[in-house]
């Protein structure tokens, strides 16, 4: 693993790397810092950018979108209140109240830093623990693979927004839709109704575009037009941050980077109750509270660092075992999938230098990170005032233009749109569609793992998975438990936060 590591260094550090991940950073920013315009839409649409580039192009710019768009969000929910991505309602609470005692330039860098300081600690952790962890993963066989997806899926269900059994006949759906096509172990046609477009299955790009990124627009277009801000009255005034009111933080960041971290290695779970739970934490540990939610610097340093250092943490049940940590790396596992890497057991053994020279690339984007948002904030904060009729139109044409130049199928933009209203009507009726994404990418190894374990329990599965394989059986056992607890430790996480006053 140490050679994988060192080879990857020296990949990565590639000039047209770094000018793809300032590039992804860039935009990142730029779509965080609209309120109502999400990373995950960003992410969605840019996607098709990175199917075209070289893996350590590609996928770097697509994470460089991720990290900037999650720190992005910081800027309109500092300057106007208004969140520019779900992660950064927590920074809300003191963020707002700092700009108005005309200290919006210190609350701003402090995002900006307590973003970095967080992320970079969690990708570092990331690096650190992801070949023990592939190691352990490549140790086990098809049982055990199909008991830990079986596990992720289950409890990603139970962790997503909206009621448990919504979340799981999200999950049915999507495994349903993963059979369409040919059969993982027998290459068999099933479920394709005689169309010849889906012999080989339901493409994943326009799916994934379509339940991410056209419902958001839809919802968008069809809200009232919030009061436009204008540029005369949205001003970054104050001194800079100073050494010494970051050193008083710096505990605090790092307690946020901490809760982040742990947050980031359970799949679906994410940067929303990272930040809540940051800030939560940072209030009871203060000799102050009563100063929280009233103008504390501190308050944004534990939000900002929290749901930032979500971020890295994520990419190791992704890379190691195959399962998205969130919905924002089911966009990453189609990179993945489009450049021939498979997310699981075997990448680390098979392209541990290209997988290394990738997370290498996360610290250079921290790097870059703290350069491009120190120079940009200024033009960011006057991104806020752009009008949303002048880019929803343009979205809508890139979604579309971004699914055509795939592979130029005009069945796939009927794809595209039928996934787009699928995932409007379920947003409508309060289901969250990641279960269903995770469902579709998961479910041809979650039914190939199965078939193994079939075929090598010589007809007696039952057997085999609880009695022969000890180690599938106690996952299998305790599933319900986690679930149970997961799905509790959700629901209270979200009656705590309903009011975020």
């Amino acid at each position: 693993m140490f050679e994988s590591f060192i080879d990857g260094v020296g990949l990565a550090l590639r000039l047209d790397t770094m000018l793809y991940i300032s590039g992804g950073l860039f935009l990142g920013m730029f779509v965080g810092a609209l309120p109502g315009f999400t990373t995950l839409m960003a992410m969605a649409i840019l996607l098709p950018i990175s199917f075209f580039l070289d893996p350590l192009l590609g996928i770097p710019f697509l994470i460089g979108v991720y990290k900037g768009g999650i720190f992005g969000g910081s800027i309109p929910a500092i300057l106007v209140s208004m969140p520019g991505t779900g992660a950064s309602v927590a920074t809300t609470f003191d963020g707002p109240s700092l700009t108005k005692q005309g200290k919006g330039r210190k609350a701003l860098e402090m995002a900006l830093y307590a973003s970095v300081t967080g992320d970079i600690t969690s990708d570092i952790i990331t690096i650190i623990l992801i070949g023990p962890i592939a190691a352990i993963a490549l140790l086990m066989g098809p049982p055990e693979l199909a008991a830990i997806i079986l596990l992720a899926l289950i409890v990603i269900s139970a962790t997503s927004s909206g009621v448990f059994v919504k979340g799981l006949i999200m999950l049915v759906i999507g495994l349903f839709l993963a059979m369409v096509g040919q059969d993982p172990i027998g290459a068999l046609s099933r479920f394709s109704f005689g169309m010849t477009e889906i012999q080989s299955g339901i493409p994943l790009l326009p799916m994934l575009i379509g339940v991410f990124a056209l419902p958001e627009i839809f919802v968008n277009i069809e809200k009232k037009a919030s009061k436009f801000i204008k540029a005369e009255d949205l001003k970054i005034t104050g001194e800079r941050l100073k050494w010494a009111e970051f050193k008083r933080c710096l505990r605090t960041i790092g307690r946020s980077t901490a809760i982040g971290t742990g947050i980031g290695m359970i799949p679906g779970v994410g940067q929303v109750v990272a930040a809540f739970m940051g800030y939560a934490a940072a209030k009871n540990a203060s000799k102050t509270p009563e100063k929280f939610g009233k103008g504390e610097l501190e308050g944004v340093a534990a939000a900002e660092a929290a749901n930032n250092a979500v971020n890295g943490p994520t990419l190791v049940p992704l890379l190691t075992l195959g399962i998205p940590g969130d919905n924002l790396t089911v966009i990453l596992v189609g990179a993945f999938i489009a450049q021939g890497m498979r997310p699981g057991p075997q990448l680390m053994e098979q392209q541990g230098d290209l997988v290394y020279a990738i997370l290498v690339a996360m610290i250079l984007a921290n790097l870059l990170f703290i350069v491009i948002g120190y120079l940009a904030i200024p033009f960011f904060a006057k991104v806020v005032t752009i009008r949303k009729s002048f880019l929803l139109p343009l979205t809508l044409v890139f979604a579309f233009a971004g699914t055509w130049i795939f592979r130029a199928q005009p069945f796939d933009l009927g794809v595209l749109v039928f996934f787009g209203l699928f995932g409007y009507l379920a947003k409508k009726l309060q289901f969250d569609v990641t279960p269903l994404a995770m469902g579709f990418i998961l479910g041809p190894v979650l039914e190939y793992s199965f078939g193994q374990s079939i075929q090598l329990s010589d007809g007696n599965l039952i057997n085999y998975m609880l009695y022969e394989r000890p180690i599938s059986a106690v996952i299998l056992a305790i599933t319900p438990v986690i679930t149970f607890l997961m799905w509790r430790r959700s629901m209270r996480l979200r009656a705590q936060f309903k009011d975020p006053g």
